[in-house]
């Protein structure tokens, strides 16, 4: 399908001339990274630029790198670089786990972790699993710099917290400690290529404590403060895990649409968290399925 509308092509080489690009005409441009949002949503007329920003070319946005407490993610890390890199199998299993479930092989290779968040689509597969990382995403305009935690990035459907001129850069995630254990569950209609139907991550920690997330039930990926505030501290008995069940309801607004009724994705999401949490308590161990394994 041929591009609805005529736009301006630019290709900064550096950081610098990118966002000086964006200090101009932030309110214009759309940034290019791997695309597999943007150019479906431009044919589609959804998004109509006057500028696209091709920044494949900056090196400063390239690479994943591992610090003494975190790991640095750069804008143009696709998901398939996630997938194969030994830093993220060993030290961010759980991102190694969301990064298999994406879209096909080729939407891999293509797609980029901050491009998914930056189009903030309730169903995107990073969401749910930035949030119980904690991870912060950092952004750069021609004013500077300054970080955004995941918390506060979601918005609205497709609406995140950068600012007109700004662009993400890097995000960064806290390496979990000893004895935690991840999981994220994604419900498609079948295996393959293929949005979520609903999703949920969880980042068990010792002590019986854990952090809670999903993903397409909601306009947002959200927390589920309620649910982590009643198991915290708590062993995954038959009865705690019936009364989180109980309160998926209060944590989630799901929509009927072509890929699932409401009531559906509120039966899955009950059935979902029951099954997350407990292969996340059991790799707290070394235990359960290993990290990429289709556990639904």
């Amino acid at each position: 399908m041929a591009l609805a509308h005529q736009f301006k092509y630019l290709k900064p080489e550096s950081l610098p001339e990118a966002v000086g690009i964006l200090s101009k005409d932030g309110q214009r441009a759309q940034i290019l990274a791997g695309g597999t949002d943007l150019i479906p949503w431009i044919e589609d007329e959804l998004v109509v630029p006057e500028i696209l920003v091709d920044i494949k070319g900056i090196a400063e946005l390239e690479g994943i790198a591992v610090g003494e407490h975190e790991v640095r993610i750069g804008a143009l890390v696709t998901f398939s670089e996630l997938i194969n890199s030994d830093v993220i199998r060993q030290k961010l299993p759980l991102v190694f786990e969301m990064a298999k479930t994406v879209a096909s092989p080729g939407i891999r290779n293509r797609a980029t972790l901050l491009g998914n968040i930056c189009s903030a689509v309730p169903s995107c597969d990073s969401g749910p699993v930035l949030l119980v990382s904690q991870a912060r995403i950092r952004a750069m305009s021609s004013g500077g710099e300054r970080e955004i935690s995941a918390a506060d990035w979601f918005r609205g459907p497709r609406k995140c917290a950068l600012e007109a001129g700004e662009m993400a850069t890097e995000l960064f995630l806290p390496l979990p400690g000893r004895g935690c254990g991840g999981s994220y569950l994604k419900l498609g209609r079948y295996r393959g290529e293929d949005l979520a139907q609903a999703s949920v991550a969880v980042l068990a920690m010792p002590d019986d404590r854990y952090r809670v997330a999903f993903g397409a039930v909601a306009p947002t990926p959200v927390r589920a403060s309620r649910i982590e505030a009643l198991i915290d501290g708590k062993e995954l008995t038959a009865e705690t895990l019936t009364q989180a069940q109980h309160l998926v309801p209060g944590e989630i607004a799901p929509i009927t649409d072509l890929r699932a009724t409401e009531q559906y994705r509120r039966h899955m999401i009950g059935v979902m968290l029951e099954r997350s949490l407990k292969v996340a308590r059991a790799r707290c161990s070394g235990e359960g399925p290993p990290y990429g394994s289709f556990i639904l």
